[in-house]
């Protein structure tokens, strides 16, 4: 492999916080420094690349998505644009053009709609051309249905119309059965991914979801000049025999572990989420709680037992406590210091109170997180607090975790919200309650160097741009580089560079974009050259 120089750019590096130049040999960083130096290794390299005032920084690592459901987003199965009953019944006329069999589309949100009343069976089923439809909600917890689709799937004893809980989970189950692993939707989000500066993802793969012939084709075989792909497997287990035969049954060390997807409630947008107390705007309701505290402590041991990761899915605060009785029944019989190696980690943790992250700290569980949601849902006329009430002001508390020392990663949950490492640091600096923000180094790392600790990397300069590290990393666009706090307190940033601190572009206005994407030396995404 060829042996480069960058160089008159910025290098994100705790290494070197005044590095301008660095110089990759094969797939490893071998230097970095300023630009009087960097003229001495243009003699001795392969290839020097004039950066033009770009940054470069490590890559970022997607801690949480869905490949396929994001392809077809992607590919133009994307109903976001809805913003009523008629203009999502035009959108379905638009997918039923392109479909042969069955219309199958996501991402409608009705909650923002001025008259959140959804079309009928009858008139979706009109605008997809008599055709059977799966239309999910943007959250992925529920879905507008039809009977054609019913019959087609051999669910005729369900009702059509919305389907949420247990009906859907039945639904999707079948439908993914029913689909083929469609190659096509994972290779164009991987694509986008890199495009968008990312070098790792984590898929969050389930039986109900694509299922399992769709994870077995991702990872049949590491592609290199694509995203390495990891993932986690959401099947429930209750024993540890079974638990190490299901882990061995995948390609070696390509799936961390049982669970992400391994639902324990819902989602808010779907009243599907389990509270503690009813629901704002259904009063008698509480979500639905898929799991058992016993379930949960049986998966626990059976993963802990065998040195495999688990993880769950959980939202609510109901639905978060009975997770956590469950570690407390694992502890009471494996013992704490086995529950805490086992690297445990949970998906969303949307509503945390300070005694709940005291729980969290006690197990060593890592939180994986989504602050994008609350650029979506949250604010004083949002989503959140159509559900919750005065409930909604203390939700996802990124601030809060950190200071407690919970372990904190980030990610975008895509299709769900866009695929845009930078965008997810903006919306983590400016959440709607001031006390929940994080500085963008926090929210920068949290996508980096936090992420590969999470997966259990034990390379320590993984997500580091420093001497000794693998070389994969990104180039980025950037009109103004600081040291970024959310604190209102002191001062907002500083473009000082002889802080020590590296410095990251500023996300208030302009969003940086992607000039190339480098992973192990391998380039996997460029459009550096035809920059201006």
């Amino acid at each position: 492999m060829a042996k480069t120089l960058y160089r008159n750019g910025a290098v994100y590096s705790a290494a070197d916080p005044f590095a301008t130049a660095m110089v990759v040999d094969g797939d490893t960083i071998s230097w970095l420094g300023g630009e009087d130096a960097a003229q001495r290794h243009a003699e001795s390299v392969d290839q020097v690349i004039d950066l033009r005032g770009g940054l470069v920084t490590p890559a970022f690592v997607e801690s949480h998505t869905h490949l396929a459901a994001l392809g077809r987003t992607l590919a133009g199965s994307d109903l976001s644009s809805a913003s009523s009953a008629s203009s999502l019944l035009s959108l379905v006329a638009t997918q039923g053009q392109k479909s042969t069999k069955i219309v199958l589309a996501q991402g409608w949100d009705n909650s923002d709609w001025a008259q959140q009343d959804l079309p009928s069976e009858h008139d979706l089923t009109s605008a997809a051309d008599g055709r059977a439809y799966y239309l999910s909600r943007r959250d992925v917890h529920s879905a507008l249905v039809n009977q054609e689709l019913l019959d087609f799937l051999g669910l005729g004893y369900l009702k059509p119309g919305l389907v949420s809980g247990n009906d859907h989970d039945e639904v999707r189950l079948a439908l993914a059965k029913a689909q083929k692993a469609d190659q096509a939707f994972q290779r164009l989000a991987l694509e986008h991914y890199a495009s968008r500066g990312f070098a790792t993802v984590v898929e969050m793969a389930a039986p109900q979801l694509e299922g399992r012939a769709a994870l077995d084709q991702l990872l049949a075989k590491d592609q290199p000049n694509m995203p390495k792909v990891y993932a986690f497997w959401g099947e429930l287990v209750n024993d540890e025999d079974a638990a190490e035969e299901l882990i061995a049954s995948f390609p070696t060390g390509r799936v961390l572990g049982l669970g992400g997807d391994l639902k324990v409630d819902g989602s808010l947008g779907s009243h599907t989420a389990y509270l503690r107390e009813d629901y704002s705007d259904r009063p008698g309701e509480r979500g639905t709680l898929y799991l058992s505290k016993e379930e949960i402590a049986a998966h626990i041991i059976a993963c802990s037992n065998r040195g495999i990761q688990a993880s769950f899915h959980v939202i609510g605060d109901g639905a978060l406590d009975e997770v956590l009785d469950g570690f407390d029944l694992a502890a009471d019989q494996i013992g704490i210091s086995k529950v805490q190696m086992g690297r445990h980690r949970l998906e969303h943790v949307e509503m945390v109170d300070e005694a709940t992250r005291t729980r969290l700290l006690k197990y060593a569980i890592t939180v994986s997180m989504q602050p994008v949601f609350d650029s979506a849902w949250g604010g004083s006329n949002g989503m959140y607090v159509q559900r919750l009430g005065d409930r909604a002001a203390l939700m996802n508390n990124l601030s809060a975790m950190l200071s407690a020392g919970v372990p904190l990663v980030l990610g975008s949950d895509a299709p769900v919200t866009e695929v845009d490492g930078w965008e997810v640091v903006r919306a983590a600096m400016n959440m709607s309650n001031e006390q929940a923000r994080i500085s963008a180094r926090a929210a920068f790392l949290a996508q980096t160097r936090s992420t590969y600790r999470a997966m259990g990397e034990m390379n320590p300069l993984a997500g580091q741009l420093a001497i000794g590290a693998q070389a994969t990393f990104a180039v980025w666009t950037a009109s103004e580089l600081a040291v970024q706090t959310p604190d209102v307190r002191i001062s907002s940033w500083s473009t000082d560079a002889r802080a020590g601190t590296p410095m990251l572009p500023v996300v208030d206005e302009e969003i940086p974009q992607c000039l190339r994407t480098v992973r192990a030396g391998i380039t996997i995404f460029d459009n550096l050259e035809q920059a201006d």
